[in-house]
């Protein structure tokens, strides 16, 4: 018979049950942030093309994270529906597939690291510069990312347990140690040879090798809710339908992303690189808004995935209603923001002795961060919404509402805005898709309740 164990995600109160489980994980993403930017800040002053390079190489790396973060997205939704649901074995047995899971989603990325990295820059880049600095980037995160893969599976499956100090914890050690790193390998101190971009890349792979083996060292020497079992394992079908019923959704959600951020790239490179190093920087710095939205995601997911599993429509409904709040909160205050002192921001992107440079670099981006900052509050509603589709098992609704902002509406109405000839006119192309998309986020929200969580029959004596 399985062991029935207590899970504080169906008996704390509400508000400090998020923050308990948000803010850790809030920090956590903050710091990533922090150190995508510092990539940035330290690459910039090597030159606009080095800048370039990296912001074409991002959606390759985002679809690498895509890939980790939606199969753990899978992982996490699984792990915390079946505790709900008092099925611990399965519980367990999600949780060992994870770290295999983990490992086949890096061999695609080795292949792209080893054969297709100077296609991939030629597309987007004829400036020799620019193509030979991203390949010698790209060509050692994806060859060496397995330590991402497998690492995010850790995070996932701690946090759907409601263990939200470890993930904060792995994250910031591989954080602090690319941001150490990082001058030591670009510039060359202490005696390591300056490696310019190259040495930016191999500070983000050992900071990933060093949250992975941290990781490794709290799964397997210390007490969870979820055991892995690798003596005996074999993959079960059911289990991995069950992950990529939602992990495939949430992967294609994350995916479609990079999808947009190339075709922006491609839409930018006919005005100018500089127009591509601003879009660049705009994701660097959207990260510090956005980052803290993902971290209240994280902590808000498996709240929602343990109270629908236990049949808890009260605490379902409760935790919906203030991850909403903290998110608009939090977008909100990022948007004034980026309207109140754009220059500034983008300031810290500036190429040293380049006045011509730097003075493009603001005529482009200024209107840029505000404009595309309006996006944010809609944005905010928007990934609650999607946060309560995966939580439920139901990942297509996410997939269809990241299918509206991110390809089917961006990018053609980025196209259209192109053609006025005017850079500006392009970033309006984000509220615009924002707007629409929430609009569709909420009627089918409706439904979801309509259907699924009014008809709850609460449990006696809930815990509210």
């Amino acid at each position: 018979m399985e062991e029935i164990r207590e899970n504080k995600m169906g008996t704390t109160p509400m508000f400090r049950l998020i923050l308990s489980m948000s803010v850790p994980a809030m920090f956590s993403m903050l710091v990533q942030a922090l150190y995508n930017i510092v990539d940035s800040i330290f690459v910039s002053r090597l030159g606009v093309n080095a800048l370039a390079a990296v912001s074409l190489a991002f959606p390759i790396q985002t679809l690498m994270i895509a890939v980790a973060v939606g199969t753990g997205v899978g992982i996490n939704s699984l792990i915390s529906r079946r505790l709900g649901e008092k099925k611990i074995e399965e519980a367990d047995s999600a949780a060992t597939h994870g770290l295999f899971l983990g490992v086949f989603s890096w061999v695609p990325f080795l292949l792209f690291g080893l054969f297709f990295c100077r296609m991939y820059m030629a597309a987007f880049s004829s400036t020799a510069e620019v193509i030979n600095m991203g390949v010698d980037y790209l060509s050692i995160v994806c060859t060496l990312c397995v330590g991402c893969m497998v690492e995010v599976m850790v995070e996932k499956t701690l946090q759907a347990t409601g263990n939200m100090i470890y993930p904060m914890l792995f994250q910031l050690s591989g954080a602090i140690t690319n941001i150490i790193l990082d001058p030591i390998f670009i510039f060359g101190y202490f005696g390591v040879p300056a490696m310019g971009v190259a040495g930016a890349a191999i500070a983000t792979v050992i900071g990933q090798f060093v949250s992975l083996i941290f990781s490794m060292i709290i799964l397997f020497t210390k007490s969870h809710q979820v055991r892995i079992q690798l003596k005996g394992f074999r993959f079960n079908g059911k289990t991995i339908r069950d992950i990529y019923a939602v992990g495939l959704p949430s992967i294609v959600m994350q995916a479609i992303g990079s999808v947009m951020n190339m075709g922006l790239n491609g839409i930018l490179a006919t005005f100018s690189d500089t127009a591509v190093a601003v879009l660049g920087a705009y994701y660097k710095l959207q990260s510090f808004v956005f980052m803290p939205v993902f971290g209240l995601n994280q902590g808000v997911m498996p709240i929602l995935g343990y109270n629908y599993g236990a049949r808890k429509r009260h605490r379902f409904t409760t935790a919906m209603k203030i991850g909403a709040i903290i998110a608009l909160i939090i977008m909100a205050l990022g948007m004034v923001l980026f309207w109140v002192m754009p220059s500034q921001l983008l300031d810290i992107f500036k190429e040293a002795g380049q006045q011509s440079a730097d003075a493009e670099l603001l005529r482009i981006g200024v209107p840029a961060l505000r404009i595309i900052s309006l996006c944010f509050t809609p944005a905010a509603l928007g990934i609650i919404f999607s946060t309560a589709f995966q939580a439920t098992g139901m990942g297509i609704r996410s997939l269809i509402i990241s299918l509206l902002r991110q390809l089917i509406l961006i990018l053609p109405v980025a196209y259209l805005l192109s053609l006025t000839g005017e850079v500006t006119n392009v970033w309006y192309s984000f509220p615009i898709a924002e707007a629409v998309s929430l609009v569709v986020s909420i009627l089918l929200y409706i439904g979801l309740y309509r259907k699924h969580i009014r008809t709850i029959e609460e449990p006696e004596n809930v815990n509210k």
